[in-house]
């Protein structure tokens, strides 16, 4: 049972993401036929201003949340796990509301054989694909310990020991056919805002972001501020994927997530 004053919180914050645009105290009692009187409503809009969840641009303008209030609200809101979802609702709707969003597949590759090639190169053969990379006779001893481990452990080893041909050559394999993006000028567009380096562009833009991600949400320290990231496990036509959208944390992500569960 929440309070009063969370209530009108939430009821705010839900009126903004709707109309993004400033809510008087009247507006909110219409929209939401709130039984407490104008003056009790600005009375917890003070409150909450003082506590740093409600922004005033005038004195005689409405409220709008704050980047703090906004997180909190989706920290509550976006607490659950998701199944199945369809791929052509996250298209329509990435469009729609105005997010990125960005997925790749779940691989549960195994490495099966490493074939030493002349001391030219090594190929490696995973559980559904081939990779091949410059021979190194450190790297081949190396890699030929860890037969049978899964590919996941084999993009951690290969980042963490600097390996990073055979990181990028695993990669662009999997971008080639298992990793799209929807909406990708809204993120550029965020990119270009921010002024995010090149490096950083391209860890989206070829999906490996989201090998560093864990299920959960991702806020300032990793985007702007006014930003949020969500990232989910999923199923499509009963394959694993992970997920990440990324947008403004103004928009609608309760709607997004319900649609695209529900289409």
């Amino acid at each position: 049972m929440i309070d009063k004053k969370e209530f009108l919180l939430q009821s705010i914050i839900k009126a903004y993401i709707e109309h993004l645009e400033p809510i008087g105290s009247k507006e909110l009692k219409s929209m939401y036929e709130l039984d407490y009187s104008p003056a009790t409503i600005r009375g917890y809009f003070k409150k909450l201003g003082d506590e740093g969840f409600l922004a005033q641009e005038h004195i005689s303008s409405g409220r709008t949340p704050t980047n703090e209030a906004l997180k909190q609200y989706w920290i509550g809101k976006l607490n659950f796990s998701i199944s199945g979802v369809n791929i052509k609702a996250i298209e329509f709707l990435a469009n729609k509301i105005g997010v990125t969003v960005f997925l790749k597949k779940e691989k549960s590759d195994i490495l099966q054989n490493i074939i030493n090639v002349e001391n030219r190169y090594i190929i490696l053969e995973f559980t559904t694909f081939v990779v091949n990379i410059k021979f190194n006779p450190a790297l081949y001893k190396f890699l030929s310990d860890f037969l049978q481990s899964s590919l996941k452990d084999i993009l951690k080893i290969s980042k963490d020991v600097g390996a990073y041909e055979l990181y990028s050559s695993i990669n662009y394999t999997l971008q080639s056919s298992d990793f799209d993006i929807f909406n990708y000028k809204e993120f550029l567009s965020l990119a270009l805002n921010f002024d995010f380096d090149e490096f950083t562009i391209n860890k989206f833009l070829k999906g490996t972001i989201l090998d560093e991600l864990k299920e959960g949400l991702y806020f300032d320290g990793f985007l702007p501020q006014s930003y949020i990231g969500v990232c989910k496990f999923c199923k499509i036509n009963n394959e694993d994927y992970k997920m990440f959208v990324v947008g403004e944390l103004s928009k609608d992500y309760e709607y997004f997530f319900e649609q695209i569960i529900n289409f």
